[in-house]
Formats: structure tokens, C-alpha cells, sequence
């Protein structure tokens, strides 16, 4: 009985150890996360690009309302001379595309519309920053602040540099998603992310 047993226990062993790895990889990746959410590297740029989010109508969401306001408090800061905001039309019937109503936003608080710049195509967190790079490469712009809620920071900066834009994060020093549960849901998903990003890499990689 001994010797059969010490098979099952080293693969038991085994299984508990992998385990255990296994949740200390996911609980690194969600703490760098939680770190780069709650660093603020605003410094001296180029363009101030505000990530789109929800809107309804012509008006922002809450979340959108505060990246738009944090990017406002950057742009009269002083930190750069020109605010890019991005995102698209929220659905078929939606009059105002998600930038279009943070142009608005923006305009009504003494932002003089020479300073702004808009696309309105994309509708994911990868499609705003391609059409960011898009519009960097056509008013000659280089480096960039970009704002968003803070567990969603590293991911925008990792699809930042993957396409090659000079990118600092500045997160909004609030965030609408308060509540543990909304906290937790956001945070999985950006681990899950991140796994998704790693995977295409190294897919692209072994191309």
C-alpha cells in the first residue's frame, strides 16, 4: 500500500504546488494592475488623449464624464497644447459619436476647439489608440498623456506600445467603479486581458 501510495502523493504534491503558482502569477499580474493604475507620470507632452467610454446621447456617462474632466484639468495644467478625444458611435441610432460629445464637454469649458482633435471609428480600447497614432502621425505630434480610469491604465499603455506611441499614464484620481463587486469584475477582466494581450504576442511572435 506504501508504494502505491507515493505516486498518488507526489502527483498530488504536484497539483497543490501548480496551484499555488498559478495564484501567485494571477495575483502579481492583478497587483501590477492595481500599481500601474495608481501611478501618475503626467508630465510635459505632445497631446492629451482622453479614451473614449460610454455616452448617452449627447452626454457623457459618469465614467466618460471624469476621464473628460481629468483630461481637461491636464489640458489647463498646461501639460500639452492639444486634447485628442477619441471613440465612436455607441450604436445605430446613437446622433453623437462618443468623442463628438466629449468635443462638447470640452468646448463649454473654455477649451478653444483649435485645441481639439476627434476620431469617431473606433470602439474598443485598441481602435482608439490605432486612430490616436493616426492622428499623432498627421498634426506631426509625438508624446502623449494618456487618461483613463486607473484599471484600465496598464492596458491602454501596453496597446500604446505595441503600436509604437510615446505614451504617459495619468488615471483618473476617481473612479466611478466604487463598489467591491464592480472593482472585482473590472479587475478580472483586465487579468484577463492581459492574458489575451501575452497570448497574441507571442503568437505574432511565431509568425
Amino acid at each position: 500500500m506504501t508504494r502505491k501510495r507515493g505516486p498518488v502523493r507526489r502527483f498530488l504534491r504536484f497539483c497543490v504546488l501548480l496551484t499555488l503558482l498559478v495564484l501567485a502569477w494571477l495575483l502579481g499580474v492583478a497587483g501590477w494592475i492595481v500599481h500601474v493604475g495608481n501611478r501618475d507620470e503626467a508630465g510635459p507632452a505632445d497631446a492629451i488623449v482622453v479614451l473614449g467610454a460610454a455616452a448617452y446621447d449627447a452626454q457623457p456617462s459618469p465614467v466618460f464624464e471624469a476621464r473628460i474632466d481629468h483630461g481637461l484639468d491636464l489640458y489647463h495644467a498646461g501639460h500639452a497644447k492639444t486634447l485628442i478625444f477619441t471613440g465612436g458611435y455607441g450604436g445605430a441610432k446613437a446622433r453623437f459619436s462618443e468623442s463628438q460629445v466629449a468635443r462638447r464637454y470640452a468646448l463649454r469649458r473654455d477649451v478653444p476647439e483649435s485645441a481639439i482633435l476627434i476620431e469617431s471609428r473606433s470602439r474598443t480600447t485598441l481602435e482608439n489608440l490605432v486612430e490616436t497614432r493616426r492622428l499623432l502621425q498627421e498634426h506631426d505630434l509625438h508624446r502623449v498623456i494618456i487618461v483613463s480610469d486607473p484599471l484600465h491604465m496598464a492596458r491602454a499603455l501596453r496597446a500604446s506600445r505595441r503600436l509604437g506611441i510615446d505614451a504617459l499614464g495619468s488615471p483618473t484620481p476617481s473612479t466611478r467603479f466604487r463598489t467591491f463587486r464592480t472593482q472585482r469584475e473590472f479587475l478580472l477582466r483586465e487579468v484577463y486581458f492581459f492574458h489575451r494581450d501575452l497570448f497574441d504576442t507571442a503568437r505574432q511572435a511565431l509568425r
